[in-house]
């Protein structure tokens, strides 16, 4: 469909009603180029986060990023009401992509989370590395200390090798010396080969001034 010549209603009515995942993609990118930041228009695409076809929400995932920071506190309010853990995952990868300070309660959370089966595990990787981006571009120092308390818990305790990776990738961009305090800690207590090369490396570029 050509999208050149319709408003934002119409647009967002493509999206709603599409069949076929080109139809709501096309849709998602004409709002996203447009830089349509109503709430009406940010809600429609996280909707689209439903769509069975995975393209679509992958899509949505990138125009809600690009729609920043207007989309945050809409995408921190759908997660707290969505029942559904396929829509959780995609608002937790916009929200880690978008690195904004209000969703580092959010984030913290995802990454203590139990988890039930391996993709609920990737989304706390996913909101660990959310909490290093944050952590790395932060204003206020209590959220930076927040992120790297959360993020060395994650170091540290966890029996999910994946997550212990992710926070010691995390860790190493936010690069405070309380972060590499954490990443010399955990390698008196890592036991798994490629997580310790990997707190190895982030230690070693880590040196505090």
């Amino acid at each position: 469909m050509n999208t050149q010549n319709v408003n934002t209603e119409q647009l967002i009515s493509q999206l709603n009603n599409a069949s076929l995942p080109t139809d709501a993609i096309s849709a998602i990118a004409a709002l996203s180029a447009r830089e349509i930041t109503e709430n009406k228009a940010i809600s429609a695409l996280i909707q689209a986060f439903s769509h069975h076809h995975p393209s679509v929400g992958k899509a949505a995932v990138e125009a809600l990023v690009k729609l920043a920071p207007a989309s945050v506190e809409p995408l921190i309010f759908a997660f707290r009401n969505s029942p559904d853990q396929g829509v959780q995952a995609y608002i937790i990868q916009a929200l880690a992509l978008i690195g904004d300070e209000r969703a580092v309660d959010l984030l913290a959370e995802v990454v203590g989370t139990e988890v039930a089966n391996h993709c609920q595990g990737n989304v706390r990787r996913i909101a660990a590395r959310g909490l290093g981006k944050i952590g790395r571009t932060a204003k206020q120092p209590e959220v930076i200390r927040y992120a790297v308390e959360k993020l060395t818990w994650a170091l540290l305790t966890p029996e999910d090798w994946g997550l212990r990776y992710a926070a010691a990738v995390s860790l190493q961009e936010i690069g405070t010396p309380a972060a590499h305090t954490a990443l010399q800690t955990s390698l008196n207590q890592e036991t798994d080969k490629v997580v310790r090369s990997r707190i190895t490396m982030a230690a070693t570029k880590n040196l505090p001034d």
